[in-house]
Parts: structure tokens; sequence; C-alpha cells
């Protein structure tokens, strides 16, 4: 496995560098990871959220530009997320002609106290069938739609990360990107968005959890206790 430091050099952007300049930084990031990594073993984790959307969507034509059709993403469906996102994100897969793999929880959704224990509930609904299925994939690497700007925890987070339960490693190629970033990027190309977005919600989590944000803060509509152990999450395996 690449050892993350040597990708970790490609990246040079701030909050403060121009969109062009993120935008171009992203594509040598991606071009880098189909000079070291098998194309057919690099997924998108694709949450249906804005944020992954637009890392889809640049990645898909990165591997066109290579002549390469092995756009692979993986979504976990916990059971409990918006009908209106799991609509959007099958409905563009079946567009785009993307290989999704949707990976859900070995739990009864009916009868599991979701939201109950913030930590509990992500880890059995997202986590454990994220492991799961970057094992059963063979992924090498998970490009995410992370931003460092969503929540302080992420301040530490870097463009490349190598994870060990299972081995792989973590893209965050947009982590220095904000939200006005994502909107414009996503206005100039005409990219695919969910519905939701258009009634007010800024971040789109898990239905139980994820209320219409009242004040500043893109992830203020987000379960609380889930935000405030977000840190905790990530080091056991969420990305």
């Amino acid at each position: 496995m690449l050892r993350s430091n040597s990708l970790n050099e490609i990246s040079t952007i701030t909050a403060e560098s121009t969109l062009d300049e993120k935008v171009q930084n992203l594509a040598e990031q991606m071009a880098s990871l189909l000079l070291k990594f098998d194309p057919f073993k690099i997924a998108v984790a694709w949450t249906g959220g804005k944020d992954s959307t637009v890392v889809l969507a640049v990645w898909r034509e990165i591997l066109k530009g290579q002549g390469n059709d092995s756009l692979l993403a993986l979504s976990i469906d916990t059971g409990v997320k918006f009908p209106e996102v799991m609509s959007f994100r099958d409905e563009l897969a079946q567009e785009w002609n993307i290989n999704l793999k949707v990976l859900r929880p070995d739990v009864d959704i009916s009868s599991y106290p979701v939201a109950k224990d913030a930590v509990t509930c992500c880890r059995d609904l997202k986590i454990i069938p994220l492991q799961k299925g970057i094992t059963e994939h063979n992924i090498q690497v998970l490009i995410t739609g992370i931003r460092r700007d969503e929540h302080p925890s992420r301040i530490k987070r870097e463009a490349i990360e190598h994870r060990y339960n299972p081995d792989h490693m973590i893209s965050n190629p947009i982590l220095e990107w904000t939200e006005m970033d994502i909107w414009s990027f996503t206005t100039m190309h005409n990219i695919p968005h969910c519905e939701l977005y258009d009634q007010g919600y800024r971040s789109l989590g898990c239905k139980p959890c994820t209320v219409l944000g009242e004040g500043y803060s893109e992830r203020q509509g987000r379960n609380i206790e889930k935000e405030k152990n977000l840190e905790l999450l990530t080091s056991l395996g969420y990305f």
C-alpha cells in the first residue's frame, strides 16, 4: 500500500485559494490516484449529497478522459435516509451508468433504536456496513466529499489518509472547498442535486437526525450528539 505522505505532497491548496485553483488541484489529485492504483479498486463514497456528487462528477470526467468506464461508488443505505436522497441517487446512478454498490446494515431497522445513542447508531448503520463493503469489493482507495470547514474535528484531516481496518486509503480531494465553492461549481457545470436543498436543507444526513437548520452553520440541522462525536466516529472507521 502506498504511503499517504507521497500523495499529500500534491495538495498545496488552502481555503483561500481560488475556485479555479481548487478545481485544478482536484483534477491533479484524482489523476495521481489513477497512476498509483487500479481504477477498478477506487470508489467514491457517495452519500447523494451535494459535496460527494461534485466529487463523483469530476471523477467521472477524469475516467472518461482516460477512456475508462470503471465509475464505482459505494453508498450507505441506513434504512432511515431521506427517500428523496435515495431516489436522486438511484436515478443519477442509472443516468451516469454508475457501478453503484449499496451497503446496508445487518440489523432489523424496524425495531432498531435509531438515534437513541448517536455513536452506537452510526457504528451499526454506517461504519460496519462501510467496512464490510470496502472489504467485499476490495477497495484500495475511497474518495470522499468531506470538507474541512464543515466541522472543527476536520481541521487535522489530510488530503490522503491511511486506514487499517480494513487496509485502504482515504482521498479527501475537496477538503479545502467551501460550501460556496460547491454551489458555484454545481451551477457552472449543471451538476444535478437533490431537491431537498431547494427546500432549505444545507446538509443531508439520516432523516431522524436532520432538520432544517436555522442559523449560519451548515451542519446545524444535524444530530447534536453525533456532531460532538464526529472525531470519534472517524477514528472508528467513518469518513
